[in-house]
């Protein structure tokens, strides 16, 4: 695992009089993180083409667009043999189409980091194999494994399906046994059917809940050269089972520690880009929920808001070139723009705030843009974001 990337070999950059001096980019999926992702490179001199099956996709704007679905073979063949290199913005994706375009050209992240991700069963493994903390669990294949595994974790759990689910999808809640005001007692089979039904009765995994203090995350990424850097850890706060807002601080007392987590992964996967590791804080200690293999919603803060944007530091790394300053610009924080637009020139009047609108047609539950807001203490910030909170509505109300 993890040696397709070393195998790669990305064309130099070499500028002559008059022919560009950058390369071309491919990209597998063309939403948001793809259409930041392009601006940045763009800056940069390079040129970007997004494989999207929507008909137009927020990256659409900063480059040529292929639409078809992720698993076109002829579409992957056009993107892996036009392009200098491919990386992806969107990580469910067949895993069949990520080997496609790794067998015709360098596509970083690996299909492994990609097999990793995509499963929470072979997630969950490959953190227990590195001896990273995650919340106890069981593998859940039917209702008969939700009755036992509910008796055996204990309290309340959380049933998830193995592939597919983001911003609260795909996942379901299952009270505790001992307080549930139903018969059957622990693992109520009613209950657990009702679960497995909700999922679709899809392989699954169900963890125990954790009582946490706050849900934080680290970006983090490594070059092609092998050299690695790390944004601060940041604090999340979810509405709806959607992020809401992420505040960046120099100096977490966790920091130490999920950096040691995230360049475990990386090193271990041979890893090449920005990933993202999320956690729970549990009486004080990191436990590991996921991971993404690509730039994050979590590091949109740095957009504005650090020395070297993710957007910018994952094509810098993609191309082996020296990583960018990741250290943030004061006090930092982000709000997304969820379901609908407030008003930009009030956001704007807010010290500190820069506006980011994806060009998406709103609709409930569509994340539509955000709001990076600096300030050079916390306590300005929090001024700032109370201004903020009070223009801009929360996902799901």
């Amino acid at each position: 695992m993890g040696d397709a990337e070393g195998q790669c070999e990305v064309p130099r950059v070499e500028g002559r009089t008059g022919e560009p001096a950058g390369l071309h980019i491919g990209v597998i999926g063309g939403g948001q993180l793809g259409q930041m992702l392009g601006l940045a490179g763009v800056a940069m001199g390079h040129r970007f083409t997004f494989l999207d099956p929507a008909f137009e996709p927020p990256a659409a704007s900063v480059g040529r667009h292929i639409q078809a679905e992720f698993d076109d073979t002829e579409a992957l063949e056009r993107l892996a043999v036009e392009c200098d290199l491919v990386t992806l913005e969107f990580e469910n994706i067949p895993q069949a189409s990520a080997e496609r375009v790794a067998a015709r050209n360098c596509l970083m992240p690996s299909p492994a980091a990609l097999a990793v991700a995509q499963d929470r069963l072979e997630e969950k493994q490959f953190f227990e194999g590195l001896g990273l903390t995650v919340a106890p669990w069981v593998q859940v294949d039917s209702v008969r494994d939700i009755v036992q595994g509910v008796a055996h974790l204990g309290g309340a759990s959380i049933l998830k399906t193995r592939r597919f689910g983001y911003d609260g999808k795909g996942q379901v809640r299952l009270a505790d046994p001992a307080h549930a005001a139903h018969e059957g007692g622990p693992g109520n089979p009613g209950e657990a059917a009702s679960a497995w039904e909700a999922l679709g009765g899809v392989p699954a995994v169900l963890e125990k809940m954790q009582h946490f203090e706050r849900e934080v995350s680290i970006v983090a990424l490594r070059s092609r050269s092998g050299e690695q850097r790390v944004y601060p850890l940041v604090t999340n706060v979810h509405h709806h089972g959607i992020l809401w807002q992420t505040t960046a601080h120099r100096g977490d007392p966790l920091q130490a520690e999920a950096e040691r987590a995230a360049k475990r992964v990386m090193e271990k996967l041979d890893y090449v880009g920005v990933l993202t590791i999320e956690f729970f804080v549990v009486d004080g200690r990191l436990v590991i929920n996921e991971m993404a293999p690509r730039v994050h919603n979590s590091g949109h803060w740095s957009l504005g808001g650090a020395c070297t944007s993710q957007f910018e530091n994952h094509v810098r790394a993609l191309l082996g070139w020296p990583l960018g300053d990741t250290d943030p610009l004061g006090e930092v924080a982000m709000l997304n723009l969820v379901g609908r637009l407030p008003d930009p020139e009030a956001v704007l009047a807010v010290p500190g705030t820069s506006w980011h609108d994806y060009g998406k047609t709103p609709r409930a539950g569509r994340k539509l843009g955000h709001v990076t807001v600096t300030a050079p203490d916390a306590n300005s910030l929090e001024s700032r974001l109370d201004q903020l909170r009070g223009l801009i509505t929360p996902p799901g109300d």
